[in-house]
């Protein structure tokens, strides 16, 4: 599936293509903003989250830049 092809998709189908073909690699997390990102092929995808109602509230894609920046944090 190419990112155009995603991005065609309806939520509901976008989270579908992210718990089947996604593979997690992290989360952010602070107090207002709860994100998961996972890798599907060749690109990107953040899930945001609503704590407070428990659903997914938005699925962004992208294939780099400043979304991935926050996932590259030093751990050590």
């Amino acid at each position: 599936m190419t990112l155009y092809d995603f991005n065609k998709l309806s939520l509901a189908d976008m989270r579908k293509v992210v718990w089947e073909h996604g593979v997690f690699l992290d989360n952010y997390i602070t107090k207002d903003v709860r994100l998961n990102c996972y890798a599907v092929d060749k690109f990107f995808v953040e899930v945001v989250y609503d704590a407070e109602h428990n659903v997914v509230t938005e699925v962004r894609s992208f294939k780099s830049g400043h979304s991935l920046d926050k996932y590259l944090n030093l751990r050590i």
